[in-house]
C-alpha cells in the first residue's frame, strides 16, 4: 500500500501482512473523468472505492426524473451506500457519479468483508461512517420535509456563495425540486436584491437578507 493511501485512510495502518498482500493483489486502480456513472440504482455492488482524489456525488432519483443529493464522497471517506450494500449483499439503491476527475483504489466485496471481520480499526471506521452519515441524512430528511424551499435555496446559496457557477437545473437537482420552481424563486431573490443572475451564474449580493430568510424572519 502507498503512503498516500494510509495517510488518507489511517484505519488501514496495522493491517496484517496477509491483508496488505491481498489489498495490493486485488485492489484495482480507478481513474475516471467528471460525469462518469460509477453505480446506479439496481446495479450489483461488487467493490468499495477508496477515494484518493476527486469527489463523488451520491443521489437518489425518482421515477419522474427528479433527483436529490444525499452526500458527497471525498478523499479519505467511504461511501455509506456502497458499504451497506457490500455488507448486506444488496443492489445499489442510489446513484453515484464523479463530480470531478476521480482517482481511487477499488477493493472487492470479499476483501472488504474480510477486513471488517479481521481488522477492528477498519470495522470501527465503517461503523462511525454509518453514524455520521445517518445524522446527515436525517438532517436532509428534516430539511426536505419541514423547511420551505425558499429557505433551503437561501441556505444552499449561502453555503456556496458569493459566486455560484451552475445552471438552475443543477440547483434544482441539489435541492430535490424542479427547475421551473427554482428559477422562479431565484428570479424573486433577484427582484428583492438578494442575488444577481447570469448565464449559469448566481452572485449573492445580500447574504444578511438570505440569512434572515433561512431563519424565517
Amino acid at each position: 500500500m502507498t503512503p498516500e493511501l494510509t495517510r488518507l485512510f489511517p484505519a488501514l495502518t496495522g493491517l496484517s501482512e496477509a491483508l496488505v498482500g491481498e489489498v495490493e493483489r486485488q485492489g484495482v486502480n480507478l481513474e475516471v473523468p467528471p460525469g462518469t456513472l460509477l453505480f446506479d440504482a439496481g446495479m450489483s455492488c461488487q467493490a468499495l472505492p477508496l477515494v484518493i482524489a476527486g469527489r463523488i456525488k451520491v443521489s437518489k432519483r425518482a421515477e419522474n426524473g427528479r433527483e436529490i443529493r444525499l452526500y458527497s464522497v471525498r478523499p479519505g471517506e467511504l461511501c455509506i451506500v456502497t458499504v451497506s450494500c457490500l455488507l448486506g449483499g444488496d443492489p445499489y439503491p442510489a446513484t453515484g457519479v464523479s463530480e470531478t476527475a476521480v482517482r481511487a483504489l477499488a477493493l472487492p466485496r470479499t476483501l472488504i468483508l474480510r477486513m471488517v471481520a479481521e481488522h477492528p480499526p477498519f470495522r470501527e471506521m465503517a461503523f462511525k461512517l454509518f453514524s455520521d452519515r445517518l445524522s446527515g441524512l436525517m438532517q436532509l430528511v428534516e430539511e426536505v420535509a419541514f423547511r420551505k424551499l425558499d429557505q433551503r435555496l437561501a441556505a444552499w446559496l449561502l453555503e456556496r456563495g458569493p459566486l455560484v457557477t451552475v445552471s438552475h437545473q443543477v440547483v434544482a437537482d441539489e435541492l430535490g425540486s424542479v427547475r421551473e420552481i427554482v428559477s422562479r424563486l431565484l428570479k424573486q431573490f433577484e427582484e428583492e436584491g438578494h442575488v444577481r443572475l447570469g448565464r449559469e451564474r448566481i452572485e449573492v449580493l445580500a447574504p444578511a437578507a438570505l440569512r434572515q430568510r433561512v431563519a424565517g424572519t
